[in-house]
């Protein structure tokens, strides 16, 4: 039992995405911060609030609703989801577009009929499996074999 725990403890994925989180956690403490220091005061200044936009309020029959706190978490979350996106979702797409293999296309995929024995061959058979008559390949077959061949 201990054995099994310890595999899947020590797998190569359940590690990276330990450490993906605890850098995302990071990060995002790094972006609250930083919208806490600089962004909502300067939302508080264009707005007329003084002091920090974070520690704006309401109330309605003495209960206190910080709505600064909401618009705050809402400008980290933007602030976060935006470098994330563009910082490592659009670099990594394009890396992997980059590197991704064509796959080549497969002779075989293409049908046709025999004219024989009218049972369905590959377009680019020169032999009917099925009653051994030779028939000639067709162009759209011979245009799907790679060149290596």
């Amino acid at each position: 039992m201990l054995n099994g725990f310890k595999d899947f403890i020590l797998r190569g994925n359940v590690v990276s995405m330990a450490i993906g989180l605890a850098v995302g956690s990071a990060f995002t403490a790094v972006v609250t911060g930083f919208s806490k220091a600089f962004i909502t005061p300067l939302i508080g200044l264009a707005t007329g609030s003084v002091g920090d936009f974070s520690e704006a309020s309401f109330k309605i029959q003495g209960t206190v609703f910080p709505y600064g706190l909401a618009i705050a978490a809402v400008i980290a979350f933007v602030i976060t989801a935006g470098v994330l996106y563009f910082l490592i979702v659009v670099p990594m797409t394009k890396i992997q577009e980059k590197f991704a293999k064509e796959e080549a296309a497969d002779p075989k995929a293409e049908k046709r009929d025999c004219p024989r024995c009218f049972t369905e061959i590959p377009a680019i058979a020169s032999r009917c499996a099925h009653c051994t008559s030779e028939v000639e390949p067709t162009a759209l077959g011979l245009e799907k074999i790679p060149a290596a061949r």
